[in-house]
């Protein structure tokens, strides 16, 4: 019987190897120091490799880790090594066009540690408990920033969208209290 696609963990480093933002959603390494000893080693592989304008895929330690670096920072999903590369791409690519959105094209470490909570948002959009929930950058972005508009805001402060779910907010909110 088939299984529903996975993904261990997704990355996301600075230029040096250290962490921005990371989530791992499987039991292969137990201790966080474990975690950042992949994290050293998938860096160290992988630094030297030139993966800014397309996906790079590389076996490492019995994973299929799929990667892309922007600017400063550097972009991983890690799967098993019976994984399918493509989705795992996919994936990859929909948490990095999904940033890129998120942080208005700057994707660099300054905009990503400022915007931290939309990123982790993101990667909570993305995957649950390793399973593949959404990969469209379009509507993963769409869904952090609805989850993270201050709804107490102007209206003449908010984008169209920001206004319209303010709007679908107030009005299920009146519905469910009738």
């Amino acid at each position: 019987m088939e299984s529903c696609p996975s993904v261990k963990n997704i990355l996301l480093l600075d230029s040096e190897g250290n962490r921005v933002a990371v989530k791992y959603y499987s039991d292969d390494w137990q201790t966080n120091s474990a975690k950042e000893a992949f994290e050293k080693s998938v860096f160290t592989k992988t630094q030297k490799t030139n993966a800014r304008a397309e996906a790079e895929i590389a076996m490492f330690e019995n994973n299929v880790v799929v990667y892309k670096f922007a600017q400063d920072l550097h972009f991983f999903v890690t799967g098993g090594d019976d994984e399918n590369e493509l989705i795992l791409s996919t994936v990859l690519q929909g948490f990095f066009d999904a940033v890129g959105l998120l942080l208005r094209g700057n994707v660099d470490k300054k905009e990503a540690l400022e915007n931290l909570d939309l990123i982790l948002l993101c990667l909570d959009e993305i995957v649950d408990g390793g399973i593949i929930l959404e990969t469209d950058a379009n509507l993963i972005a769409g869904k952090v920033a609805t989850h993270s508009i201050d709804s107490g805001a102007p209206l003449s402060e908010q984008t169209i969208s920001q206004a319209l779910a303010t709007a679908r907010e107030h009005l299920t909110r009146s519905l469910l209290n009738v």
